[in-house]
């Protein structure tokens, strides 16, 4: 298939999911054209040597990558982030008309900063069949202070035509499917095709001397929570729990963020000597981490927005093999519960995970290693790439059909009249 590919991050920035998708369908033997922005994700500027220009274009086998302008000026406000949609959406209806002539399907990774591009684009290339895949994009939510909501509005309407105009819609967790049907989408159209991780990187290690160093300090278990220390985890929670457990459990938390000088503060004022932090660490570090505890920790406050996510580290821990406590509720904890690879407990309940995290510990290592590989089975199984893929696949496929069959039906019809 000539496949058109529409998202609002690409690698270089953390985008991983349309960075895997589109080399591995152009691995397939597919031709993918994707049209993208100059990488400026999270700070908001235009990576170090990279330049904004008009033309732009990359080419590998089976894959042409074409970026064009937006604003970014690091900019963090309200207009200044509807600046960036706007003229991204702009800048992809001046190029994406030419760039995507003659694709088979467009398929468009659509998070809120790209529903205008797609609306636009959708408008101009006419009937090109369309797959949506509509990520877990709760840290992209327009926040409820935009002017009387307008904007909000604005973006809601573009979503609402994208799902209808969409041939296909994938989204990445049940509950995202049930808000889609909600809006009077048919639930034929959508599917739901979970996030992958980055399987070169988390897969099953064992720990090196270096990292048992840093995470342990003796054979107390311990649970570690690697990641973002910010709003969205709560991890007052975990330090609240893992202080009423005293030497029972070591709470190691990997990672920085906007929430960590009052989560340090925190353990100091609970005398919590069994809560350590570790600096940030390489992503290619993290599996021997990973190996070196006893449990990961996934931590997800109880948000209306954040009910339908579930945070990438969820697939890495179970991708490495290791077992799992989620302090969390919706798909994260279904995920975990039907997987059986740890143990789960409400969001934002300290006492109900100090529970956990005490019954975690009583649990024999040989118990401990059976749920990791449930786990890395449920990954392999239902999360990984290649099945992703599969199934992103498959959607394009059908999407294209659709458009096929459209195509000879208006040919005739035209014959006809």
């Amino acid at each position: 298939m000539r496949i058109g590919m529409v998202t609002y991050h690409f690698p270089p920035e953390p985008a991983f999911i349309p960075g895997s998708l589109a080399e591995e369908l152009a691995a397939r033997g597919h031709e993918v054209r994707v049209l993208t922005g100059f990488p400026d994700y999270p700070g908001g500027h235009v990576y170090p040597g990279w330049r904004q220009r008009w033309h732009h274009e990359t080419r590998s086998r089976g894959l042409t990558v074409r970026r064009v302008p937006r604003y970014s000026t690091g900019d963090v406000t309200v207009r200044g982030r509807m600046a960036s949609w706007l003229t991204f959406a702009g800048s992809a209806a001046l190029v994406g008309r030419r760039f995507l002539a003659g694709v088979d399907v467009l398929y468009v990774h659509q998070p809120p900063a790209a529903v205008f591009a797609s609306a636009a684009l959708l408008r101009l290339l006419g009937p090109v069949p369309l797959v949506l895949h509509v990520p877990d994009v709760w840290a992209e939510q327009v926040p409820e202070a935009i002017d009387d909501g307008r904007w909000a509005a604005r973006v809601r309407a573009a979503t609402l035509r994208t799902y209808r105009a969409a041939s296909r819609v994938a989204v990445t967790t049940p509950s995202l499917r049930d808000a889609v049907l909600a809006d009077g989408i048919d639930q034929a159209r959508v599917r739901v095709v979970l996030n992958w991780t980055d399987e070169r990187i988390f897969r099953p290690v064992s720990a090196g001397p270096a990292a048992r160093r840093l995470v342990r300090r003796d054979e107390r278990c311990v649970v570690m929570h690697a990641g973002t220390i910010g709003a969205r985890q709560g991890l007052d929670t975990a330090v609240r729990a893992a202080a009423a457990l005293g030497e029972t459990v070591d709470l190691v938390l990997v990672g920085s963020g906007a929430d960590e000088r009052r989560v340090r503060g925190l353990a100091a004022e609970l005398r919590a000597d069994n809560v350590r932090f570790v600096d940030r660490r390489s992503p290619l570090d993290m599996p021997e981490l990973y190996a070196a505890a006893d449990y990961q920790l996934v931590m997800v406050r109880d948000l209306p927005e954040l009910r339908s996510s579930v945070p990438d580290k969820l697939q890495a821990a179970l991708s490495c093999g290791v077992p799992v406590v989620a302090s969390a509720g919706g798909d994260t904890a279904t995920l975990v519960e039907r997987a059986r690879a740890g143990l789960s407990c409400p969001p934002e309940d300290w006492a109900s995970l100090a529970d956990r995290l005490w019954l975690a510990a009583q649990i024999p290592a040989p118990a401990r290693a059976e749920m990791g590989r449930r786990g890395r089975e449920a990954y392999l199984r239902e999360m990984s790439l290649p099945s992703g893929v599969d199934r992103i696949e498959e959607l394009l496929r059908e999407a294209a059909a659709i458009g096929a069959r459209r195509a000879t039906e208006a040919e005739r019809t035209s014959r006809n009249a």
